[in-house]
């Protein structure tokens, strides 16, 4: 890990140590969506077109270490690294038409030996390299197309088609290992609505952060196990695994049925924002969300800002091919832990208070999924984030009550962070045995990022998390989760 670390060195020697006064050409927010701080030129050739383009550049480097309190055949103390690039190039705009390209590398770092040959257990780092070339051809690397597309701008309409970063309430490209999550499709994004944003979404396909190609957006792929066909589809880890290949083609459904999104923020009211979210795989499942938040204003800057969310899910036929339950366990592992094992119909109320300080953040939060199904959202959208996700965290299966505080120092919207943001907080989960997923547990987390003040082009990001199960867990082993990256921009 010490290695892949020293080839930032020379970054570091050529740089000029004045302080920089102004914003860098790009920069990452702590959520990892990029910034790009350079003005798009508009030209009157195709020529200038390509000329008048931008070249942004990222080399990064991701270290994980996860350690458990007691190693077993399903947990593993050990190392791993990385070191990848991104070169994206954005066009000039002629006529409201530009293109953008990104080509994104990987190559992960560890030992095979240490997780006992079972690449299943290298956990957090697993999206630093495709797990399905690995076990096929011994390949540590991984290449991609993360970004292909066209753009088109009329007044205040974007439209974009191909392969694309899609951030919405329910679609994330979350940018935090190597590669980002992207989507096949057109997107449309419009401010035509005084003091409203809305984005509107026809999502083909999906390519994880550690796939090379794109895949069903909504099919857990058990075609060919033996083959490690569940690599190659919708594996990521909040996936509905019952929402397979052999239950979709049992139940007469298609296996490739795309995604369709709408997000929206309306701030008509002073001091009130009012978010909106949909979402919908035809024939199978769709869900809305609501929230409110109402910011008062203190004296001395303070202000306080409550919020609420609701959530509701529709079983369109997912359920019957499914089940109730994330893991698509309801045929054979205690499908009397749900009120109706056969039903994907579920609603979350989430509540919090958020108080600003200068420069600090509280936010006191609470969410509860009911009683009745699990939340289904796997495309890197989270459900209880900015509540109470934290770490990795997935805290919304049927029956999960959550409580967090956390406190952030160092908040800004532009990305760089000369003096660091710090992120801390508490999460108690409060789940139900009788779903046989986990017992309760506390996570502690601390993240740190901070970018060089002599270079901000130069960013380092340090998070740690504990999560520890209690009560009547003493067979789960509990883990600390340390994750250090670094990241040159030019």
């Amino acid at each position: 890990m010490k290695d892949s670390t020293k080839l930032f060195i020379p970054f570091l020697m050529a740089s000029s140590l004045a302080y920089a006064t102004e914003l860098p050409k790009q920069a990452i927010k702590t959520n990892g969506q990029v910034i790009y701080n350079v003005t798009q030129q508009k030209v009157d050739t195709l020529q200038a077109m390509f000329q008048e383009g931008n070249f942004f550049g990222r080399i990064r480097s991701n270290n994980f270490y996860f350690i458990y309190d007691h190693d077993d055949e399903g947990h593993v103390s050990a190392p791993t690294a990385s070191l990848g690039a991104s070169f994206v190039y954005k066009s000039a705009s002629l006529n409201g038409f530009d293109f953008n390209l990104a080509l994104y590398g990987s190559q992960a770092f560890f030992d095979a030996d240490d997780f006992d040959n079972n690449i299943k257990l290298v956990k957090s780092a697993k999206d630093t390299f495709s797990r399905y070339n690995y076990v096929r051809t011994g390949s540590k690397s991984i290449y991609a197309f993360g970004q292909a597309n066209i753009d088109y701008t009329y007044n205040r309409t974007k439209f974009t088609l191909g392969r694309q970063l899609v951030d919405t309430f329910y679609t994330k490209s979350n940018d935090t290992k190597m590669i980002p999550n992207t989507f096949d499709g057109l997107v449309v994004h419009t401010k035509e609505i005084p003091k409203t944003k809305l984005t509107l979404a026809y999502l083909a396909k999906q390519k994880l952060r550690d796939h090379e190609t794109s895949h069903s957006v909504f099919m857990y792929d058990d075609s060919d196990p033996e083959n490690y066909s569940f690599w190659t589809g919708n594996d990521d880890s909040a996936m509905h695994k019952g929402i397979s290949y052999t239950n979709l083609k049992a139940a007469g459904k298609s296996t490739d049925e795309p995604l369709i999104v709408l997000d929206g923020k309306n701030n008509s009211i002073k001091n009130l924002t009012c978010n909106f979210a949909a979402y919908s795989v035809p024939t199978l499942i769709s869900q809305v969300m609501g929230e409110l938040n109402y910011k008062v204003m203190l004296n001395n800057g303070v202000s306080i800002t409550p919020a609420i969310r609701f959530i509701q899910q529709f079983d369109n036929g997912a359920g019957d091919v499914g089940g109730a339950s994330l893991k698509g366990d309801v045929n054979n592992a205690n499908p009397s832990g749900y009120t109706n094992p056969d039903s994907l119909s579920a609603q979350m109320i989430a509540a919090r208070i958020v108080t600003k300080v200068k420069d600090y953040k509280i936010n006191l939060a609470y969410t509860n999924i009911l009683d009745k199904a699990d939340l289904v959202t796997p495309w890197r959208g989270f459900p209880t984030a900015g509540y109470t996700r934290s770490m990795g965290v997935y805290n919304w299966r049927a029956n999960t009550k959550s409580y967090r505080i956390e406190v952030v120092k160092g908040a800004n919207a532009k990305g760089v962070y000369t003096k660091p943001f710090i992120q801390a907080s508490v999460l108690y989960v409060d789940t139900d045995e009788n779903k046989a997923i986990l017992e309760d547990s506390i996570v502690y987390y601390l993240g740190l990022v901070q970018n060089l003040p002599s270079m901000p082009e130069f960013q380092y990001r340090i998070r740690l998390g504990h999560r520890d199960f209690i009560g009547d867990a003493s067979s789960i082993s509990s883990y600390t989760d340390t994750r250090l990256e670094f990241n040159y921009l030019f």
